[in-house]
């Protein structure tokens, strides 16, 4: 018996992965992150599957449904939205689970800001700009280290993704603007890939207005950084020199 902790995707239902969508067919319990996960993923497990709502359930009876799925000898699907290993809370799962000595096995998934550079039409890493990605989130109700504060992150000028922070725009156009400047390029993306997703533009320093006008709290990812624009150099990968030297 294995716990599969899978990631689902941003939202698409085929961005699921291959391996991902062989284990949720043949798993007979299923355990998914409620709203986060779009139900249509569902279509593909068994259908004498259990199936059980994690947002209603409290660490303590998640791990006591893995226990008695362990005690049958039935291997668990517990999807995640995104990728299972960023803002995933599965830490405090797989320490249940080392503790009672169940089996687990991670699969990766689609992270949603991979999906809203898709739905952006972009890359983040330019020739000639930006080659680092930050991830992070502002400090709220789970607090970040003072050692990675926006504004500290913000003195590296690199392309930056928040998570979890639509809903705290105005500390973040603060914290960013002293670093990136009044004029850098944000776009926020709002459920990348499910069928309501939003999209949109504005300049750092029109930020919290911006979002505070569209309505949104949740579920929205912001992206910060000259990449926005897509100006740089072409890539030395597609260069005639390149092709030259490599005849």
């Amino acid at each position: 018996m294995t716990v599969y902790f899978i990631g689902a995707g941003p939202g698409d239902p085929e961005l699921i992965t291959v391996k991902g969508r062989r284990l949720l067919e043949r798993c007979p319990v299923v355990i998914y992150a409620g709203s986060l996960v779009d139900p249509e993923i569902l279509r593909w497990a068994r259908a004498d599957a259990a199936r059980h709502d994690s947002s209603g359930l409290d660490l303590d009876k998640q791990l006591s449904l893995m226990a008695e799925a362990n005690a049958a000898g039935l291997d668990v699907a517990r999807l995640h939205t995104g990728d299972p290993s960023l803002y995933g809370a599965i830490a405090e799962q797989i320490r249940g689970l080392r503790r009672l000595g169940i089996p687990y096995e991670l699969v990766p998934g689609v992270s949603a800001c991979f999906a809203a550079a898709a739905a952006l039409g972009l890359e983040y890493t330019l020739p000639g700009g930006t080659q680092t990605l930050i991830l992070t989130r502002r400090s709220g109700r789970t607090p970040v280290p003072e050692t990675e504060s926006l504004p500290r992150l913000a003195e590296a000028g690199a392309a930056m993704v928040l998570y979890l922070s639509a809903g705290a725009t105005e500390g973040v156009e603060a914290e960013l603007l002293p670093a990136y400047g009044p004029d850098c390029p944000v776009a926020v993306v709002y459920r990348a890939t499910w069928p309501d997703q939003q999209i949109l533009h504005c300049r750092l320093s029109e930020l919290a207005a911006t979002v505070r006008k569209a309505g949104l709290r949740r579920h929205a990812l912001i992206l910060v950084g000259s990449f926005l624009d897509q100006d740089g150099r072409e890539s030395y990968l597609y260069s005639e020199e390149r092709v030259q030297n490599d005849r």
